[in-house]
């Protein structure tokens, strides 16, 4: 009999790929298959002429591009010289998560599939195409075609003489057992927790821990948006970046939320523990140190700021002992029930932990082993990185507007990365941000004759910042800066440093301050006016044009 085992591989930004990734995972265990899940960049993309059955599932992201973490993947599979028939015994399927709200929807799955074609590979299914628009988001697509694709597999590979499918009340295993040490076990050094200086340029699994060295409130005190200035220090580092480029920022938790999760949870945050794969050869999470302490866990790596996804009160139902709490999780986990989950969840964007509040007799049932299976890791945020390494060498500065909005919650919501950076305040001692850098889409032109328009308001003026700063620093003019905020007295970023520019001739400065006066005026009203200007600098000039939000 042919051996029965699935090769799950997923391409995720946000995390919903992986999510729904895990989710079928879940599933093939329950159907007696042997299932590796993984990032497409993870697995051995030439191994792919072993493997019998591939579930791939993406998602697309900007306009049409491979999520990061399947970008490799990607390029290897689109190479000229790959043999038509090369994955002639291959069997697959596609499931793509995309917003039919963008051009290029879910771009990625459909080319994938028809590359898949082309190589040799035999479709079990039509591919997939889940869209986050549909009243009940991409499950709508995804739920029906599931059933579809675990009756094609088990017709292809069927269940073993006297085994059935594990029943939805039966508990998977969890992915790790937390081992706890006796408190008495020796302490490695305290350094182990940092982690080893990078060989190469930091990345996200090896982050440089930069110090912060200034963090300025640059809106006026009355104005109702904090937006700050910071500055880190990466003497040292191996970062290089240009004009345009991306930091990645790894952020934590607020220390009341992880004390609030320890105690709901009734766990000790000193204790430590090592994580230990339940199936031989599954990977340890990436920076997560061994041994660890369960106050690192949730404040460095636990994302219990994030709104709960549909998996997490499945998982959830399954430890419940309360029938009335048990009743509103499998609701909430049930295809019939979408729609209330998202008025309870999306809608407001309630968090994690606040869901935990919402069912305390469940949340204290929740065995450690399984926290990693119930909550996904913290993410990290992109900035637009505001600074040029001429200018400032050995620093790099960002741009940041704190998140803060109501809903219908009494608590204010706010955003986990812009609220732990605005929090971090230099003077009261060492404070370190881990972070490394990405190239960015923007690309300036490499001849100092063309002349660049950049339209930039509010915070979309940070990469402007670091090309005007660049480009100064290299003699180029024809530099043209459309700016636009609310109150040229309250929310005129950097403006000394671009009147002295403009004052020296090597800015040409539009502004618009759309609450100064009576009529809003914004940028593009500016760029009108001046439309004899901007067409000037495009038709003679071949300018180009640059636009941030």
């Amino acid at each position: 009999m042919a051996e029965r085992r699935l090769l799950v591989l997923f391409g995720s930004q946000t995390g919903t790929a992986q999510d729904t990734a895990e989710r079928i995972g879940r599933e093939a265990k329950r159907r007696h298959l042997r299932c590796r899940v993984e990032a497409l960049d993870s697995c051995d993309v030439a191994n792919l002429i072993h493997e019998p059955l591939v579930v791939f599932v993406c998602a697309t992201t900007g306009q049409g591009d491979p999520p990061d973490n399947m970008k490799m993947f990607w390029r290897f599979l689109f190479r000229k010289n790959l043999p038509a028939g090369s994955l002639c015994r291959l069997d697959y399927a596609v499931l793509g998560l995309g917003d039919s709200s963008y051009p290029k929807f879910n771009f990625v799955a459909k080319k994938l599939h028809k590359r898949l074609l082309q190589l040799g590979g035999n479709p079990l299914l039509p591919v997939a195409l889940g869209d986050d628009q549909h009243d009940l988001g991409p499950d709508a697509v995804v739920d029906p075609w599931l059933v579809a694709l675990w009756d094609k597999i088990l017709a292809l590979y069927p269940l073993p003489p006297g085994l059935g499918i594990i029943g939805p009340d039966v508990r998977l295993p969890p992915k790790y057992t937390l081992r706890y040490l006796p408190e008495d076990a020796p302490h490695p050094d305290s350094d182990l927790l940092q982690p080893p200086a990078p060989r190469a340029a930091p990345c996200e699994l090896h982050p440089f821990a930069a110090r912060v060295l200034s963090n300025q409130r640059v809106t006026a005190p009355s104005h109702f948006q904090d937006v700050r200035l910071i500055e880190f220090d990466i003497a040292g580092s191996g970062i290089t970046f240009s004009a345009g480029d991306v930091v990645m920022i790894q952020p934590q938790n607020c220390p009341e939320d992880v004390q609030q999760f320890c105690q709901l949870l009734r766990l000790e945050p000193h204790r430590r523990f090592v994580l230990e794969p339940t199936e031989p050869g599954t990977p340890l999470p990436p920076l997560l140190p061994q041994p660890c302490t369960v106050q690192y866990l949730v404040s460095h790596y636990l994302d219990i700021s994030c709104v709960p996804r549909r998996s997490f009160f499945e998982l959830l139902a399954s430890f419940s002992t309360n029938e009335l709490e048990r009743e509103k999780l499998q609701e909430f986990s049930s295809a019939q029930g979408q729609e209330e989950l998202f008025s309870y969840c999306n809608r407001p964007r309630r968090t994690t932990l606040e869901a935990l509040w919402d069912f305390p007799h469940t949340t204290c049932a929740i065995p450690a082993d399984y926290l990693l299976d119930l909550i996904p890791r913290i993410r990290a945020r992109a900035f637009s990185i505001a600074s040029s390494l001429l200018a400032h060498p050995e620093r790099m500065q960002i741009l940041v507007a704190v998140v803060r909005y109501k809903t219908r919650l009494s608590k204010p919501r706010r955003g986990l990365c812009s609220t732990w950076l605005a929090s971090l305040n230099p003077e009261r001692g060492d404070v370190r941000v881990p972070l490394w850098v990405k190239k960015g889409g923007m690309k300036f032109p490499a001849d100092p004759a063309t002349p660049v328009i950049m339209i930039g308001p509010g915070t979309g003026v940070a990469p402007f910042r670091a090309a005007i700063q660049e480009r100064v620093a290299l003699g180029r003019r024809g530099n043209c800066l459309f700016f636009g905020c609310r109150y040229k007295s309250k929310d005129f970023y950097c403006r000394t440093e671009w009147e002295e520019l403009v004052t020296k001739g090597l800015l040409t400065l539009f502004t618009a301050f759309s609450r100064d006066q009576e009529e809003k005026v914004y940028v593009q009203h500016r760029i009108q006016e001046n439309g004899r200007l901007v067409w000037e600098l495009l038709s003679s000039g071949n300018a180009r044009v640059y636009l941030a939000g």
